[in-house]
């Protein structure tokens, strides 16, 4: 693991480490010179074509960045095929019309986007999950790095073209992440050739995220931040900033070892009694209104997050899990005791702390 020393760069490298691009006469620049903190939420893509008025929640709670969020599907975890669904027979938000879309609504109101491609397995995988995906031999590891890199490749240019301001070139893939760090070396090359916004990877928060060698090539860190937190039912705030310390430390660890700031590209908390004990678990679909308990459990969770990174000089800011645009659409479940912050005391948090923020 290396760590950075002083060189001369030539100007194209200075301007990479300062925050820059280099000018393209052919694309429009949409982009601001510098990356500021990241106040951010990841944006649901529905069924239903968004207006602008959907984005005024947003400016209220001083969001300036969204995660988009399309997908490319993959049979089993051991298949080399991904299927790409970029329009037709999926939710309208995650085409490419309703990613163009919202960028263009979201750009108006003064919000950028992380466009986040995202590997979704079908339930035929034994139980494996995408930060288990392997291949059986070097010909179908070739063959599943031929088909991701369409994938990815895609989305660079959609987001070249749109003026999409950073981009991750994978979601917690941590068995090829670790396992095939050239290849992913090679596919960050490409995408720089054609994209010019930022790059990260967003990597899994259960070791993942210390075992990616190619941080270097990417302009910040990316974490998946679903630690434990806690093993106790509706923990207070102190108890809950004691239980990040240990999470802080290998977190700064990694950001110091590579001269690169750190984003949670995701990190969100269930309004339940046990949602510091195990953050990633979805909630059960339940008809019964989360308690009082329980949203300010979610709440406290919010805020022992921002009192121990926020003022971190390291820490370029979060996306939390999830925001709907248009709540009422929701067909199942609770929103009560969804990962949603939208109207519950944890909403009231976020924003509180995203004012203190300045562009």
């Amino acid at each position: 693991m290396k760590r950075f020393s002083p060189v001369l760069f030539s100007l194209p490298v200075a301007l990479l480490i300062l925050g820059l691009s280099e000018p393209n006469p052919n694309r429009v620049s949409l982009r601001a010179p510098t990356i500021q903190k990241h106040r951010g939420v990841s944006w649901v893509g529905g069924h239903q074509p968004v207006v602008q008025n959907d984005f005024e929640p947003l400016v209220r709670n001083h969001v300036n960045w969204i995660v988009q969020t399309p997908f490319g599907w993959q049979r089993s975890y051991d298949s080399p095929t991904i299927k790409m669904a970029t329009s037709g027979n999926v939710y309208w938000g995650e085409t490419d019309l309703g990613i163009e879309t919202t960028t263009r609504l979201a750009k108006g109101r003064g919000i950028r986007t992380l466009l986040k491609p995202h590997i979704w397995l079908h339930r035929s995988s034994n139980g494996k999950w995408r930060g288990e995906i392997e291949m059986s031999s070097a010909e179908e590891w070739q063959q599943w790095f031929a088909n991701y890199r369409k994938f990815i490749l895609h989305y660079a240019r959609l987001a070249e073209k749109l003026g999409i301001e950073a981009l991750s070139i994978g979601t917690e893939l941590r068995t090829t992440a670790v396992q095939r760090e050239q290849d992913w070396r090679n596919l960050i090359a490409e995408v720089r050739k054609i994209y010019h916004g930022k790059l990260t990877y967003s990597a899994n928060w259960y070791l993942e995220f210390e075992e990616v060698r190619f941080w270097d090539a990417l302009d910040f860190i990316g974490v998946q931040a679903y630690f434990p937190l806690s093993d106790k039912e509706n923990p207070g705030v102190a108890e809950l900033i004691s239980g990040w310390q240990s999470h802080k430390t290998a977190i700064k660890k990694v950001s110091t070892a590579f001269s690169k700031p750190v984003i949670f590209t995701e990190i969100g908390y269930k309004s339940r009694s046990d949602t510091a004990i195990r953050p990633w678990e979805w909630p059960n679909r339940s008809s019964t209104p989360a308690t009082a308990a329980e949203l300010q459990t979610q709440a406290n969770c919010y805020e022992a997050f921002f009192k121990t990174f926020w003022n971190q000089e390291w820490c370029a800011g979060a996306y939390f899990w999830k925001w709907f645009p248009k709540l009422s659409e929701r067909k199942s479940g609770n929103p009560g005791r969804d990962f949603t912050p939208q109207n519950k005391p944890a909403e009231r948090v976020m924003a509180r702390w995203f004012a203190t923020t300045s562009d």
